[in-house]
């Protein structure tokens, strides 16, 4: 009888144990991952390494990968390939405990990041001064010559075989892109993924956007910022941050809006 006295206060003093142990436990588990993406041309640590240092220091798990569109990477695979990329970012994120997972992109980043809002799960999106969407005019006048002969190529079964296209940035006009036909169609397409407007109504309405908007960006994105703002989907999460800053420097400058948000979020 003792014995067996002494296994029900043993297996209670482990079962106390357990139950006390395990609210710490989830307590310390971090409770935010953002995958934090580089603009045109960039890389991680240009403009975006200081908002992905400010994120972890708050205690957050952080992704800050190089993407098709950087310098280096020179589109060399599709967005659908790019995607599993941020997937496979955002999936290591929670592999580690974060119990909610974001995305941030600065300038063709941003763009990306509401196209991969629009198709995959996620706690929120932050495209940080969003530029490059390929349906602008501007697009059409720059590589539009482009697009039509990756058309053509791809129409002659030639899609897989590399040559010289164009990309354009407002502030650096046309730059050659080596890559083939097939891939540079899925990142220039005006109806494609890169096209903002036609991601951002396809964001489903459970998904909050903070759209960080620099008071001193580009003149062609200041004008369509309120366009596409409105094009979002109604959440009342949803915001503008309109941040007093330039297009290269927005990532440092709206660290304290994008924390602040992402609190925000995580505590509903």
């Amino acid at each position: 009888m003792n014995r067996f006295k002494h296994l029900l206060f043993f297996l209670a003093a482990v079962l106390t144990s357990t139950l006390l142990n395990a609210p710490v436990f989830a307590q310390n588990a971090p409770a935010a991952g953002i995958v934090v993406m580089h603009g045109k041309g960039g890389r991680p640590e240009r403009h975006v390494n200081l908002l992905a240092e400010a994120l972890e220091s708050k205690g957050w798990l952080v992704a800050n990968i190089e993407m098709p569109w950087s310098g280096r990477r020179e589109y060399d695979v599709d967005v659908a390939a790019a995607e599993k990329e941020v997937t496979a970012a955002l999936d290591g994120l929670r592999a580690k405990g974060a119990k909610k997972v974001f995305i941030a992109g600065h300038s063709q980043g941003g763009v990306f990041a509401l196209h991969y809002a629009s198709r995959h799960p996620l706690a929120g999106v932050i495209p940080i001064a969003p530029g490059g969407s390929v349906d602008s005019p501007v697009y059409a006048q720059n590589v539009g010559s482009a697009v039509a002969l990756a058309k053509r190529m791809v129409a002659e079964g030639k899609g897989s075989e590399r040559g010289t296209f164009k990309d354009y940035e407002g502030s650096r006009g046309t730059n050659d892109v080596h890559t083939t036909a097939a891939v540079y169609l899925t990142w220039f397409d005006p109806n494609g993924a890169m096209n903002q407007g036609k991601s951002s109504r396809a964001i489903p309405a459970a998904v909050p956007v903070l759209y960080v908007a620099p008071r001193n960006d580009y003149p062609g994105l200041i004008r369509i910022k309120s366009s596409m703002f409105s094009a979002l989907p109604s959440n009342s999460q949803t915001r503008i941050a309109d941040i007093d800053s330039d297009h290269l420097n927005a990532p440092r400058n709206s660290v304290d809006e994008i924390a602040r948000w992402i609190g925000e979020v995580i505590s509903k």
